[in-house]
C-alpha cells in the first residue's frame, strides 16, 4: 500500500522510553517557542515561527514508549509565503487544520525505531515542499540528535534552522 502522507523514520540505539520522552520535549527538537503542555493527554499547545506559521495542537494519544499523536486544531500560514512568483495564488492558509501528527515507537533489530507520519500532509498542499523539508530536518536531525546526544536543533524567532525557514524568513523581510 502506498501512502502520500508525509512520513519519516529514524532508528536510535536508545530505549523506547528515551525516544518517547524526547518526542514529548517538543521545545527541545522543534521550536523553543512552544506554549503550553506537550506531554499531557488532551492538553493543547501552540507553535509559531515568526509571523509565517502558527498552529494550535491537541495531544490526542500518549501511550508510554509506544505512541504520541497530535491533532492540528487550527493552523495559519502567511498568505503567499509558498509562491514567490504569484503570492496572490496562495489562498489556503490553514492547510494543516484537521491533520494528525503521529509518532510510532517500536523496537526493531535491537534498536528503537520512530516512525513519524503527518497524516493529511500530502503533495497537493501548497506547503508540502517546505513542510516536508522542515519535518525531514526536525525528525531526522533534530529529534534524532535530542534522543542520541541530549541536544536537538529547535528553531526560535530570528533563528531559523532549515534552508526553507531561512528562505521564508528572508522573504518576509523584503
Amino acid at each position: 500500500m502506498t501512502t502520500t502522507d508525509f512520513t519519516a523514520t529514524i532508528q536510535v540505539d536508545q530505549t523506547p522510553a528515551a525516544a518517547f520522552n524526547a518526542i514529548n520535549n517538543v521545545r527541545g527538537w522543534w521550536s523553543e517557542e512552544i506554549e503550553g503542555n506537550t506531554d499531557k493527554l488532551n492538553e493543547e499547545f501552540n507553535y509559531h515561527f515568526e509571523d509565517i506559521h502558527r498552529c494550535k495542537i491537541k495531544v490526542t494519544a500518549l501511550l508510554p514508549d509506544k505512541k504520541v499523536e497530535w491533532l492540528v486544531m487550527d493552523n495559519y500560514f502567511k498568505p503567499g509565503i509558498f509562491n514567490e512568483a504569484a503570492p496572490a495564488l496562495h489562498t489556503d492558509t490553514d492547510e494543516w487544520t484537521g491533520t494528525k501528527i503521529i509518532f510510532e515507537i517500536e523496537e526493531k533489530d535491537n534498536k528503537t525505531q520512530i516512525r513519524f507520519t503527518h497524516l493529511g500532509l500530502v503533495p497537493g498542499f501548497e506547503c508540502f515542499e517546505a513542510c516536508s523539508s522542515g519535518w525531514s530536518h526536525y525528525i531526522k536531525q533534530s529529534l534524532h540528535d535530542l534522543i542520541t546526544t541530549g541536544k536537538g536543533q529547535p528553531n526560535s524567532t530570528g533563528a531559523p534552522k532549515t534552508a526553507e525557514e531561512q528562505k521564508l524568513s528572508t522573504a518576509t523581510k523584503d
